[in-house]
């Protein structure tokens, strides 16, 4: 097909900022035109999901643009809410971010039904494996050749950025230390050396799990064995839709395991959150993969800090803004973001609070989720190093999901491995692989 010239999108010298003249997005000018996949680039807080919310129409809460932003000829910052609406339904699609392949496709394929012309994508790449995100990443370029379609995607994956855009736009950040990447050492609570624990930590024998009901039910977790102990970090790799966050789910209580059993410290742990005693429930927290969804965009970060504290009663209510201010610091953040919601924050600082809220607990174990998909390598590098710390310094057992290798060959003492093999363990070990390379257990070389 043919590519015009005339932009389906403009956007020309946008910036945005908060009321308090916190910016959010560096002015920036660009063009989407159809037929053309445009990749928007850039460090953790440079505001690359906040453009594409413009791009649809919609500001931050309380936030305020200078420059234009036009959709079809249409200036979508100043529409009457009618007409945006009828502009949305018919002419964009904004899928958003979701996790494992299979939602990704389906999430595309209903955004398609509306023919739109222009398609808004944020992270569509991320926590896929290789394979599946190159997948992605050519029925982009597919769809924006054959139907003529806009696409705009957010990414931080150099690679992916590669297979499948034709312009890439780097975004400057908004603001120094926007993606709050600098760790405090030292900060917080620490609990003693971790030889002198006596806990056993988290341990999972023949863990089988189903998903779907009636005839797509189907089995997803075959006869998984799994031990987290204190200090330790346990690595969850394997292909999209092999079971990793259905494994930490049944492990936080989260979803119903079908077989097996579950032990903390080694007294059974029922399958069912709602089973399990408050103890139970403070010692095991979970770090999700989408931070956005699954913190309360109503809540201000101090009141979702400040919930744990009062629901596990670890802390006097007049003790709870100052419990709060070290949460966040002990993630490296400024005790300021107290007062700002989800929606205010960058992706690698709404991740911190992730894993403030989970530490507000005072877990033993924390299961976390690709907690670094859809960060940029600074950032992603920066939540590592803080989950190694708090490893260190509190003896908390971790067990990390992710895709990409480096990280788990890097930080884990073992690795679990599902698909084709399920279930199966793999520690770390030295010899002909070299240093820190990862073996199956029990082969001639793991020491």
């Amino acid at each position: 097909m043919t590519v015009t010239e005339n932009p389906t999108a403009r956007v020309d010298r946008l910036a945005i900022a908060l009321a308090d003249g916190t910016p959010l997005l560096a002015p920036v000018s660009l063009d989407l035109r159809p037929g053309r996949v445009h990749a928007v680039t850039g460090p953790s807080g440079a505001g690359k999901t906040t453009l594409l919310h413009a791009l649809a129409g919609a500001l931050p809460p309380g936030a305020r643009a200078t420059g234009l932003v036009t959709v079809l000829g249409q200036d979508v910052l100043a529409l009457a809410p009618e007409a945006l609406r009828r502009l949305r339904r018919h002419r964009l699609a904004f899928p958003g971010a979701l996790s494992g392949g299979q939602q990704r496709r389906v999430a595309l394929a209903r955004a398609l039904a509306r023919r739109p012309d222009l398609l808004l994508l944020d992270e569509p790449g991320a926590g896929l494996d290789r394979a599946l995100r190159d997948e992605i990443a050519d029925l982009l370029r597919e769809l924006a050749r054959r139907h003529g379609i806009a696409v705009a995607l957010a990414s931080h994956d150099a690679a992916f950025v590669a297979r499948c855009a034709d312009e890439v736009h780097v975004l400057a950040p908004a603001r120094p230390g926007a993606g709050g990447d600098a760790v405090r050492a030292g900060a917080g609570r620490t609990s003693g050396p971790v030889a002198a624990r006596t806990a056993v930590g988290l341990a999972a024998l023949g863990v089988e799990a189903h998903v779907g009901y009636g005839r797509g039910r189907r089995r997803i977790l075959a006869g998984v064995d799994l031990h987290l102990a204190p200090g330790s970090c346990t690595g969850i790799i394997g292909p999209s839709g092999t079971g990793k966050t259905t494994l930490v789910r049944v492990l936080a209580g989260l979803h119903p395991p079908t077989g097996g059993t579950l032990t903390l410290d080694g007294a059974p742990l029922a399958g069912s959150h709602h089973a399990r005693t408050r103890e139970q429930r403070r010692r095991v927290q979970l770090v999700p993969q989408n931070p956005l969804g699954a913190l309360n965009p109503v809540r201000t970060v101090g009141a979702t800090l400040t919930r744990p504290l009062r629901l596990h009663h670890t802390t006097p209510h007049e003790q709870c803004p100052g419990r709060v201010a070290e949460l966040l610091a002990a993630v490296g953040l400024p005790a300021d973001l107290a007062a700002r919601h989800p929606a205010e924050l960058s992706g690698g600082q709404r991740q911190r609070v992730a894993i403030a809220r989970a530490l507000a607990a005072g877990p033993d174990v924390l299961l976390c989720d690709e907690v670094t998909s859809g960060l940029d390598a600074e950032t992603a590098a920066g939540i590592m190093t803080l989950l190694g710390r708090l490893r260190v310094e509190r003896g908390v057992a971790l067990a990390l999901i992710s895709r990409d290798l480096p990280p788990v060959r890097e930080h884990a003492d073992a690795v679990v491995r599902l698909g084709a093999a399920p279930g199966r363990a793999w520690t770390r070990g030295r010899g002909a692989a070299g240093p820190g390379a990862m073996a199956p257990a029990g082969s001639a070389w793991v020491r």
